[in-house]
C-alpha cells in the first residue's frame, strides 16, 4: 500500500510539472496576494484553436480557482458575452476584438496566445488573393471573423473588399461545404477545416497565416477579459492568464497528449483526432513571448480603418481596450 501511494504521489507530481512547472508556483502566488475570487468562467466555442483555455483546468486549480466553469458561447458572440459579464475570459480573433472595442464593448485585451490558426483556400481558378476580384467568397456572416480577416487580406493586395468581392453569406451551410461543392471560389477556414481539406486534396492554400507574411508576424487569437472583472480582480486576472499561457507552452511540447485530452473532454470528435493533432503541431503555441500583442492591435486597427470597417485609430483602441501589465510580468516570470 505504501509503495502504491508513493508511486501515485510521484506520478501526480510528474504530471503537474509537465503541465506547467507548478513547483515554482507558490512563491509567486504569495507575492501577489490572495485571490479576490475563486470562481472563473471561460467561453466554450467550436473554435478548436482555443485549446489552451479548454485544457487549462488543472493549472487554473493550481492557481487557486476552485469553481471553474466553461460556458457554451457561439464564436461570433464571444466578445459580447465577455463584455456583458456572462463570462470572464475567452480567446477570440484579433480583427473581431478590434471591431468590438471600436463599438464600445467593455472588453480588455490581455495578451496574444498564438499566431497562424487560419488559412485561405481557393479553387483551381484562383492563383492568389488578387484573383479574388469579381469572385465569390464564402463567409458565415458579414462582420464574422472570417469576413473581417478576409477583407483585410484582400485589401492588402489592392482588392477592395467592399466593391470587388462577391461575399456569399451562408448561415445554414458552412462555407467549407459550399467550397467543396464548387459553389464558391474561396473561403477562409479555421481548424480543423484546413487540415481536412489538405488531407482530401481539395482546393489549394492561398494564405497560410502560420508561415506567410505579414500574417505570421501577428497574433490571430488574443485572450480577452471582462473589463470590470480586470478592475475588481487583478490577482485573479493575472493567475488566469498565467494558467492559459503555461498551458500553451505545454501544448507546444505535447500536442499528442493535448489532442487526446480535447477528444476526451468533448471539444473534438474522435474521428477528428488526427486533424486536431496535426493542428496542434502546426500552430506555434509556444511563441506567445516572441510577439507584441500591441503590434497586432495596431496592425488590424489600421487596416480595418483604411477600408471603413471601424472609425477608431490605433491609439484609441489600445488605450480603451488593452491592459498589458499582467503579460509583461508573466514574460519575466516564465522565461524558461
Amino acid at each position: 500500500m505504501l509503495m502504491t501511494q508513493t508511486r501515485r504521489r510521484f506520478l501526480t507530481t510528474l504530471s503537474l510539472a509537465g503541465a506547467g512547472a507548478l513547483v515554482r508556483g507558490p512563491p509567486a502566488l504569495a507575492a501577489e496576494g490572495a485571490l479576490e475570487t475563486t470562481t472563473v468562467r471561460l467561453v466554450k466555442t467550436a473554435s478548436i484553436c482555443a485549446a489552451p483555455q479548454y485544457v487549462a483546468e488543472e493549472l487554473l486549480r493550481a492557481e487557486g480557482f476552485t469553481d471553474i466553469r466553461y460556458v457554451d458561447t457561439p464564436s461570433p458572440e464571444v466578445p459580447a458575452a465577455i463584455a456583458r459579464g456572462r463570462v470572464d475570459f475567452g480567446m477570440h480573433y484579433a480583427s473581431g476584438l478590434v471591431r468590438n472595442i471600436d463599438a464600445g464593448e467593455a472588453v480588455t485585451l490581455l495578451g496574444g496566445v498564438h499566431v497562424g490558426c487560419f488559412e485561405v483556400f481557393g479553387s483551381k481558378a484562383i492563383r492568389g488573393i488578387a484573383d479574388l476580384k469579381g469572385k465569390s467568397v464564402g463567409v458565415p456572416a458579414l462582420g464574422s471573423p472570417q469576413h473581417l480577416f478576409l477583407a483585410v487580406i484582400a485589401a492588402q493586395v489592392g482588392v477592395d473588399p467592399n466593391k470587388d468581392v462577391n461575399w456569399v453569406v451562408s448561415p445554414s451551410i458552412k462555407p467549407m461545404q459550399l467550397f467543396v461543392d464548387g459553389k464558391i471560389d474561396a473561403f477562409l477556414g479555421f481548424p480543423p477545416e484546413p487540415q481536412d481539406l489538405r488531407a482530401r486534396h481539395i482546393g489549394h492554400v492561398l494564405v497560410n497565416t502560420a508561415v506567410d507574411r505579414p500574417w505570421s508576424q501577428y497574433f490571430c487569437c488574443l485572450l480577452t477579459a471582462n473589463r470590470e472583472f480586470v478592475r475588481k480582480h487583478p490577482v485573479a486576472t493575472k493567475r488566469a492568464l498565467r494558467a492559459i499561457l503555461k498551458r500553451a507552452d505545454v501544448i507546444a511540447r505535447e500536442p499528442e497528449r493535448t489532442a487526446r485530452s480535447l477528444v476526451e473532454k468533448g471539444y473534438a470528435r474522435k474521428d477528428d483526432y488526427e486533424y486536431v493533432h496535426q493542428m496542434l503541431k502546426e500552430i506555434p503555441y509556444g511563441q506567445w513571448r516572441d510577439y507584441d500583442p500591441e503590434d497586432t492591435v495596431r496592425f488590424y486597427t489600421l487596416r480595418m480603418n483604411e477600408i471603413g470597417m471601424i472609425k477608431s485609430n490605433p491609439q484609441k483602441i489600445i488605450s480603451q481596450g488593452t491592459d498589458w501589465r499582467f503579460l509583461r510580468e508573466l514574460k519575466k516570470e516564465l522565461k524558461a
